[in-house]
C-alpha cells in the first residue's frame, strides 16, 4: 500500500542539486529570438504617436512588433475578451504592454523596450477604492445575498458595532518568474513549453492568436517553480507572444519577464474593502449582520467575478448568521488586473467576519474565542437545519468538535493569561495570541471544471508510465498521483514514471487550482488504472 505512506516528493534531489530542470532551462538552437514588452509609463489614456525607430535600430533587435502586426486575436484574457496582447491605442494602467521587442539576447531586447518614445493624451485615472465608488465604474452590478431581515435583527439587538476592514494586494513572489518558450513544428504546428497552471488554456489563447485550431497546439509544462494563482492566467501574455514571434519568424522565441517587469505587469491578489454592522446579544451570539464588499479589481476582468463571488461565499466562514445581507461591488480601476490568488477571495471573506467577531469581544470585554464559539455553526450530530446566506443547509459541521480539541491541546487558556501578563507588565512590546476557524470550499464554483483525464501506459516489462491534467508547482501533487496508481496496481513506486502535462496526451483539462489538484486527477489516475487492471485480470 502507497497511498497514506509519507513520501519524499518525486523531484526532491533534483531540487536540492540543481538538477530540476524548468522552462528557462530547456536548452534552445543558437537562432533562438528572446522578447521584451515595451511598458506604457502612464495609467490612463491614449496613444497619440508612438515612435519606435530607436528600438528598431537597437543592437540585436530582429524586429518590433505592435497590434496592427498580430495575425490573430489580440486578447489575452481568460474569458471576457477585455484583455489586448498590446495596446490597441488605449491605456488602462502603468506597465500595460505596448510593442513587442524581438532580439537575440534577453539582455538586448529589455534594452532596447525602454527605447521608444510615446506621446500620449492622458485621462485622470481611477486609482481608489474611492476614486472608483464615486466614479461608478464596475464590472457589474452589485451582487447580493440575503438571508431573513438583517436590519430589523440589527435594530433591535442589544449591542451593535459598525466599521470597516481595508485588506491590501500581495505579489505571488513565486521563485520561477513568469516564462514561455514557443517551438515551430512542420506543418504550422506550434510547441509551447509555458510555467503555467493552465495548459489548456495557454493552448487555446495560443490557437486563437495564430488563427489555427486547436489541435495545432501542444503545451507542455513539467514543473513550475511556485505558482498560488498567479501563474494560471498570467502565462497567457508570453505564451501568445512567443507563439505568434515564433510564427512569423520561423524561429525559436522565448520570453521571461525579470522580476521587476513581473511585479509591474502581472496581477495580484485582491485588494479588498469591506464595510459592517453587526447587532448582538449579552454573550456575543449575532443577530443580524450586513457586510458591503468591494473588490478592486484593475482595468480587466481576468477572474475577478468569480474571485469577488468567493469571497461573498466565505463571508460566514463557520459561524450561522441568522440575519445576514453581503452585498459585493466588482470595481474597475487603472491599475494592473488582479487575478487568482492563494484562497480565490475566499481569505478576504474571512477577514471580514472575523474583524467582527474581534470588535464584539472587545465590545463586551469577553475573550474572542468564547465569542467565536457561540456563532459557530453547531455539529452535524444535532441536526438544526442551519443554513449559509446562500441558503445551503450546512449538514457535516465538525468546528466544535475540532475548536474544543484544538483549545486544550494548545493549552490556550494558560497561554492566554500568560499573554497578559506580559503585556501588563511591558508597555510598549506587545503579545497577542489567537484561535481562528476556517471553513473553505474547495473545488470550483464553475462546476464543470470539477473534471480531470489521465492516461496510463503498462509496458510489458511491467513498468508503468502515466500522464494527468494536473501541473506540479512544488505541491507533490506528481507523487500522490503516482502513489494512487502504485496501489491500484499493487506495485511499488519504482515501477511508476509520471511525465511532464502535456495537452497532447490529456486535454480539455481544468487549472490546477481551487484546492482540487490531488482530488480531480487522482481519481482519474483511479479510473484508468482499474479499467486496465480489469482488463488484465481478465486476460490472465
Amino acid at each position: 500500500m502507497t497511498v497514506g505512506q509519507k513520501l519524499p516528493h518525486d523531484a526532491a534531489w533534483m531540487h536540492v542539486s540543481g538538477n530540476a530542470r524548468y522552462v528557462d532551462d530547456i536548452p534552445v538552437p543558437d537562432n533562438c529570438l528572446h522578447l521584451a514588452f515595451g511598458l506604457s509609463t502612464i495609467a490612463h489614456g491614449h496613444i497619440l504617436s508612438m515612435n519606435i525607430d530607436a528600438v528598431r535600430a537597437a543592437p540585436g533587435v530582429v524586429n518590433v512588433l505592435t497590434a496592427d502586426d498580430l495575425p490573430g486575436a489580440n486578447d489575452v484574457s481568460p474569458s471576457a475578451h477585455d484583455e489586448p496582447l498590446l495596446s490597441d491605442g488605449s491605456v488602462h494602467y502603468v506597465g500595460q504592454p505596448l510593442f513587442l521587442v524581438l532580439a537575440t539576447s534577453h539582455l538586448a531586447a529589455r534594452k532596447a523596450a525602454r527605447l521608444a518614445k510615446v506621446q500620449y493624451r492622458e485621462k485622470k485615472p481611477i486609482l481608489s477604492f474611492d476614486d472608483a465608488i464615486a466614479a461608478d465604474t464596475c464590472f457589474e452590478k452589485p451582487l447580493q445575498f440575503l438571508k431573513g431581515t438583517p436590519e430589523v435583527a440589527i435594530a433591535r439587538a442589544a449591542h451593535r458595532v459598525e466599521g470597516r476592514i481595508e485588506m491590501g494586494g500581495q505579489e505571488h513572489f513565486y521563485l520561477e518568474g513568469q516564462v514561455s518558450l514557443a517551438m515551430p513544428q512542420e506543418g504550422g504546428d506550434m510547441l509551447v513549453h509555458a510555467s503555467t497552471q493552465h495548459p489548456t488554456e495557454i493552448q487555446h489563447k495560443v490557437a486563437e492568436a495564430l488563427d489555427v485550431p486547436f489541435n495545432a497546439v501542444r503545451v507542455e509544462i513539467r514543473r513550475m517553480g511556485g505558482g498560488f494563482g498567479g501563474k494560471e492566467s498570467q502565462g497567457n501574455a508570453l505564451a501568445v507572444s512567443c507563439a505568434v514571434a515564433a510564427q512569423l519568424t520561423g524561429k525559436p522565441c522565448k520570453m521571461r519577464y525579470d522580476r521587476d517587469d513581473d511585479m509591474i505587469i502581472t496581477g495580484k491578489r485582491h485588494e479588498f474593502r469591506i464595510d459592517y454592522q453587526a447587532g448582538f446579544d449579552e454573550d456575543g451570539r449575532l443577530e443580524g449582520v450586513t457586510f458591503t464588499q468591494f473588490a478592486r479589481c484593475g482595468w480587466a476582468q481576468d477572474l475577478s467575478i468569480p474571485v469577488a463571488d468567493r469571497a461573498m461565499l466565505h463571508a460566514d466562514n463557520a459561524y450561522n448568521l441568522p440575519h445576514a445581507r453581503i452585498v459585493s461591488h466588482r470595481l474597475k480601476t487603472n491599475t494592473v488586473s488582479n487575478t487568482a490568488y492563494r484562497g480565490f477571495g475566499g481569505p478576504q471573506g474571512v477577514v471580514g467576519i472575523e474583524r467582527v467577531m474581534d470588535h464584539i469581544a472587545h465590545a463586551l470585554g469577553k475573550d474572542p474565542a468564547d465569542v467565536r464559539k457561540i456563532n459557530y455553526y453547531q455539529s452535524y450530530t444535532a441536526k438544526t437545519g442551519e443554513t449559509t446566506p446562500y441558503h445551503m443547509e450546512v449538514t457535516d459541521s465538525v468546528i466544535h468538535e475540532i475548536s474544543d480539541e484544538l483549545l486544550k491541546s494548545s493549552d490556550y487558556v494558560a497561554r492566554r493569561e500568560a499573554v497578559k501578563i506580559f503585556n501588563e507588565r511591558n508597555p510598549i512590546l506587545k503579545r497577542g495570541i489567537a484561535i481562528t476557524p476556517v471553513k473553505f470550499g474547495i473545488s470550483f464554483t464553475l462546476t464543470h471544471l470539477n473534471q480531470a483525464g489521465a492516461l496510463v501506459h503498462v509496458y510489458a516489462d511491467g513498468s508503468i508510465q502515466l500522464n494527468h491534467g494536473g501541473t506540479e508547482m512544488g505541491q507533490g501533487l506528481f507523487t500522490k498521483v503516482a502513489q494512487v496508481a502504485a496501489d491500484t496496481f499493487g506495485v511499488g513506486m519504482d515501477r511508476v514514471k509520471i511525465t511532464a502535462t502535456d495537452t497532447g496526451k490529456v486535454p480539455n483539462t481544468s487549472a490546477t487550482a481551487a484546492s482540487s489538484g490531488s482530488d480531480l486527477n487522482g481519481m482519474a489516475v483511479r479510473a484508468a488504472c482499474d479499467q486496465i487492471r480489469n482488463r488484465l485480470v481478465n486476460f490472465v
